[in-house]
């Protein structure tokens, strides 16, 4: 199978990321094991070549973009500690997982 045998298998043809603040995550003592350990930088250095080498566009969030804070659904920012794991709209009365709801707009974001 050459390049452009996958290339046509696979629909990856936008990749949304975020920038993230990993030095600030890292001062944090109940997030800096797991930051650490997740290698944010090899991650994204794979994800880079990998979609140099099957034609994809990545997407980089502003480290600042609100996709958490922000209801999927109607747009309102609202503020969202990062203990609260779902996201329950003031505006819509929306309710789902704080992740769901952050890919959402990520999604979004890539159109």
């Amino acid at each position: 199978m050459n390049i452009s045998q996958i290339r046509d298998r696979k629909n990856h043809a936008k990749i949304v990321i975020e920038s993230l603040n990993v030095k600030g995550m890292m001062s944090n003592h109940k997030l800096a094991g797991a930051v650490g350990d997740a290698n944010f930088y090899e991650f994204r250095r794979q994800l880079e070549y990998k979609s140099q080498k099957f034609g994809s566009e990545i997407i980089y969030a502003p480290m600042f973009y609100p996709s958490t804070k922000t209801c999927s659904s109607c747009g309102h920012i609202q503020l969202m500690p990062l203990s609260t794991r779902v996201f329950d709209c003031l505006s819509c009365r929306i309710s789902l997982d704080r992740d769901q709801n952050a890919a959402k707009n990520l999604e979004k974001l890539g159109r």
